[in-house]
């Protein structure tokens, strides 16, 4: 049996700040096992990102609560102290962070910015720790390694400086890693790079790795499974050939339909009508009913179960038929 690295069961984050409360996360449930890379797909607000740093409790702490079960490397991360914590993001646990040049220090050069994490966690000699930093420099494909340790954040173009990240995320050897959409910001060529070295590292390491876009196209690259994420629930999971081809809920659909692919040219995308929903406020029912145009009235009724039509996949959908 492979080693379960992250389990969820019915995870919920809500945020709460003068008597108003946002429902950013509504009972997730999901694991994630050694050498795995699972993809969180959906549009803006749905409740990606803020999943991803609840697994190192990384949202603003005075206006978060957390409730149902999360576990990281077997230990409870909702009632999980500072000390745990500390022992735990790094070594452990580490994230790529969506932006670079706000997540990088500006005042700090690479080199100690890698090197810092390496001495706190590992113990090691600055020196035996800039050569490490070397290392990793070389690991992520960023040319003149050595000659970068000495460079600040905005000496280096974007691609280099996502670079430098995933390095300062793996100088612990972390056996999971979390990705916040770390290539949204850069262009084409240099965002399948990115995804061809992420890819690469993780498979070299063995790590887990749970990847979070907006882009189907990305996750096609990089995922082993996908879970779509819609009002912070998971509407649908599976494989990715089988997302990717024959998708089981509708607002999966909409994302395809709405992705340019290998040989749409010439072909109308389509689009998904209206607006997320409230967070604050959410409906009784399927909270993508009011745009969903097979929506029936039961579909506003109650929140639909979670059907199992095969072995793998899962799809939050009154159309979906359940299979023992």
């Amino acid at each position: 049996m492979p080693d379960t690295l992250v389990k969820a069961r019915q995870l919920k984050v809500r945020f709460v700040q003068n008597g108003s409360a946002i429902n950013a996360v509504n009972g997730v449930d999901f694991d994630l096992n050694a050498g795995e890379v699972l993809c969180i797909l959906g549009e803006s607000g749905s409740g990606k990102s803020v999943t991803l740093r609840a697994l190192m409790r990384l949202n603003p702490p005075s206006k978060t609560v957390m409730s149902g079960t999360l576990e990281v490397g077997g230990r409870d991360i909702i009632a999980a102290t500072e000390d745990e914590l500390e022992t735990l993001r790094g070594p452990f646990v580490s994230m790529i962070f969506q932006e670079p040049m706000t997540a990088l220090d500006p005042v700090f050069t690479i080199g100690h910015q890698i090197s810092e994490a390496i001495v706190r966690h590992e113990g090691l000699s600055r020196r035996d720790a800039k050569l490490r930093a070397i290392e990793l420099l070389e690991m992520v494909q960023v040319p003149s390694a050595k000659r970068r340790l000495s460079a600040y954040p905005h000496e280096l173009s974007g691609g280099l400086r996502q670079r430098a990240m995933i390095a300062i995320a793996l100088s612990c050897r972390p056996k999971l890693l979390l990705a916040d959409e770390p290539t949204t910001a850069l262009d084409a060529s240099v965002q399948i790079q990115i995804l061809t070295l992420l890819r690469e590292i993780q498979q070299e390491m063995g790590m887990g790795m749970i990847f979070v876009t907006h882009d189907l196209g990305v996750a096609g690259e990089i995922a082993d499974r996908i879970a779509v994420m819609y009002a912070g629930r998971f509407v649908e999971e599976g494989p990715v050939v089988e997302m990717m081809t024959a998708p089981l809920h509708p607002y999966s659909r909409g994302l395809l339909g709405a992705t340019v692919r290998e040989g749409s040219r010439g072909t109308r995308l389509t689009t998904i009508p209206g607006a997320p929903p409230d967070l604050r406020d959410l409906p009784d029912g399927c909270a993508f009913a009011p745009r969903c145009s097979e929506a029936q009235s039961p579909c506003l009724a109650a929140l639909p179960d979670l059907r199992t039509p095969e072995p793998g996949r899962a799809a939050r959908c009154i159309h979906v038929e359940s299979r023992p």
